[in-house]
């Protein structure tokens, strides 16, 4: 090997050279798009057109605010109402408005339907059971109902027993019960009632008062007659019209919803700084029951 094979040619070497840095980055990170306010008060507002639609014509909720369609319903349930069994009017919208003229697709509800309706002179939402309609004669006798002459049928059955809320007592200290773990119940007697055309349920009647015997009323054509099943906590048909106290009988144009089914209880010791408590409160097997 010669001298100038075995020196290494430098000259045609050269250092691997690292790719230049930019100067600056080619493109900035793209930001995250800020919300368009445009588009989410459209979402808004179209979210709000589903809400008044189901409500106003599908179901509508509704909360137990007194005790007078005890045993059935009990202060604290929550339940949904169905729109569509007995047509649609201006009633049927929030706030009343007056943008269906009338009734349509109207009828008249059963004997036995839990239903809610406006009071014929404020408005107010009331939940009872429709127990005369129209060209039928309703008399209490006894405390027993009569349509048309007869006495609906009527047979005693055990006790309702319903613990003391917190906030609560029994309507009459003679209805206090000791339990066996020591806390207190309201034991209120229990009847079975049965209307003309089957549908049957239970009542609470706590013995004979005044407005347990009544004259014959005829249910006028438009009109219903309704009671709460709790007979002597229940400002109903039996009374005349007054704000905030009986209804009279009621105009079917009045009527809003069917009851339907239930979808939350709670038995009033739950508190809001205690979130446990919603769920130790909860009537769990009154859940989802139909009404």
């Amino acid at each position: 090997m010669s001298e100038n094979d075995s020196q290494i040619d430098t000259a045609n070497i050269r250092e691997i050279e690292e790719p230049a840095a930019s100067a600056a980055p080619a493109k900035a990170a793209k930001k995250d798009k800020p919300e368009d306010a445009g588009s989410f008060a459209w979402f808004c507002i179209k979210l709000i057109i589903i809400v008044l639609v189901f409500r106003s014509f599908v179901f509508t909720s509704f909360n137990i605010p007194s005790e007078s369609m005890m045993p059935r319903l009990l202060v604290g349930d929550y339940l949904f109402a169905a729109k569509w069994p007995y047509g649609y009017s201006s009633r049927s919208l929030p706030f009343n408005a007056p943008l269906i003229p009338g009734r349509v697709f109207g009828s008249t509800p059963d004997r036995g339907d839990i239903v809610i309706f406006q009071h014929p002179l404020d408005n107010t939402d009331y939940i009872k059971r429709v127990i005369g309609l129209p060209g039928d004669t309703v008399q209490m006798v006894n405390g027993v109902v009569h349509l048309n002459g007869t006495p609906v049928g009527f047979e005693q059955v055990d006790d309702f027993v319903l613990p003391i809320r917190p906030d609560g007592r029994c309507r009459y200290v003679r209805f206090t019960v000791q339990q066996a773990d020591g806390s207190f119940a309201c034991s209120y007697p229990q009847f079975r009632e049965t209307l003309p055309n089957g549908v049957s349920y239970t009542i609470l009647d706590f013995g004979l008062e005044p407005q347990d015997v009544t004259a014959p009323v005829v249910i006028p054509e438009g009109r219903l007659f309704m009671m709460g099943d709790n007979r002597d906590n229940s400002l109903d048909s039996r009374f005349p019209a007054e704000i905030g106290r009986g209804i009279g009988l009621v105009p079917v144009e009045n009527v809003v919803a069917k009851a339907s089914f239930m979808y939350w209880s709670t038995d009033g010791n739950a508190e809001w700084g205690k979130p446990w408590t919603w769920f130790t409160a909860a009537r769990w097997n009154r859940l989802f029951r139909g009404i």
